[in-house]
């Protein structure tokens, strides 16, 4: 051997051994018991959500469990409600825009041929043999249909069942009627040197995603509600599901607007000409102006409990990996994500 070489010396104990191969089988473990996995953070995500609630209503002299049937009764009343009286109604518009869809292509086919100002084929002639707009359309309104057909349908399209709906609400409701349920859960499911730092962890994830959530609540219902009477007094068809579109955009920072306002013009163009389409122009920009100023201001220091981008690509992720149930945690999971890197941080700078 060399003066310049030096001789390293390896060596992995049988404990390390041990703790990867736990690691590897614990992660196997969650990927085939993975929908188990889904239904249990899914009950823990809602009982820490009712958890403000509840304590609200024990400050009232309210005892757990009638402050938590409560609410659970108050939020059945008001998800079916809303099922019948605004999702129903929103499902069977979203049915009938899509089937009108080749009605505007011929309509916008029909115009640009009078003005000559774009190709003949139409806005969907080239899209429609790509991805066979027709066919797209048809499985759309199949899905549609299943859901606007009833309430236990739909539970079935985004829970994977009404079994699995059914578990995740006899969970949350055992975790919510226990002082600190979620709490005592994870001290069981933690190792023991991990139990306060693990709850520590989540409950200042739960104080940031409630922030998240009352902002951007509130931001999309608000804006929801302006585009839609706006809209439906000017006269502009499928107004429910153009408001739907403009709350569900309002999570994009910046560009949400905009996005939301693409369809609604190309709607006006196509019913009521260039006239409706500046009337429409006209109503989200006033919007847009009455949310920057007013609006935002109000709500930004609740809206920040979660960087927009994060959340953005949380949503997606999660829509990807697990559906309704994937979006319904990814917030969460993302928000506790950050918390745990921000705490390695902190410990590397404190080192």
């Amino acid at each position: 051997m060399s003066k310049g070489e030096e001789k390293v010396n390896l060596s992995i104990s049988t404990g390390s051994i041990v703790r990867a191969v736990l690691i590897v089988v614990l992660f196997i473990l969650i990927y085939i018991l993975r929908d188990v996995v889904l239904i249990i953070l899914a009950a823990i995500v809602i009982a820490s959500a009712i958890e403000p609630g509840t304590r609200w209503f024990e400050r009232r002299g309210i005892t757990r469990i009638p402050s938590v049937l409560l609410i659970y009764v108050a939020a059945f009343l008001f998800i079916v409600s809303a099922f019948y009286f605004l999702v129903v109604p929103l499902f069977n518009e979203s049915a009938q825009f899509l089937r009108s869809l080749p009605e505007y292509s011929e309509s916008l086919t029909e115009t640009e041929q009078s003005t000559n100002l774009l190709s003949s084929q139409g806005i969907f002639g080239g899209l429609s043999k790509s991805l066979s707009l027709p066919a797209v359309i048809q499985g759309v309104n199949k899905t549609l249909d299943n859901l606007s057909g009833g309430f236990l349908s739909t539970v079935d399209v985004f829970f994977g069942g009404v079994m699995s709906f059914l578990l995740i609400i006899v969970l949350s409701f055992y975790l919510a009627v226990q002082v600190d349920g979620v709490g005592k859960f994870l001290r069981v499911v933690t190792p023991v040197n991990s139990e306060n730092y693990i709850v520590d962890l989540w409950r200042r994830s739960r104080e940031k995603i409630g922030l998240w959530m009352q902002g951007q609540l509130l931001l999309a219902v608000i804006v929801a509600v302006l585009v839609f009477l706006g809209l439906t007094m000017l006269g502009v068809e499928n107004a429910l599901l153009l408001a739907f579109l403009a709350g569900i955009f309002e999570i994009i920072p910046l560009f949400g607007p905009i996005l939301s306002a693409i369809p609604a013009i190309f709607i006006a163009f196509l019913d009521g000409g260039l006239s409706l389409v500046l009337l429409v122009i006209g109503l989200y920009i006033i919007i847009q102006q009455f949310e920057n100023h007013l609006l935002y201001p109000l709500v930004v220091k609740k809206v920040v409990g979660v960087p927009p981008i994060i959340s953005i690509l949380a949503l997606v992720i999660g829509a990807k990996l697990a559906g309704f149930l994937g979006i319904l945690l990814s917030v969460p999971l993302a928000t506790a994500l950050i918390e745990l890197l921000s705490d390695l941080e902190k410990r590397k700078i404190d080192k």
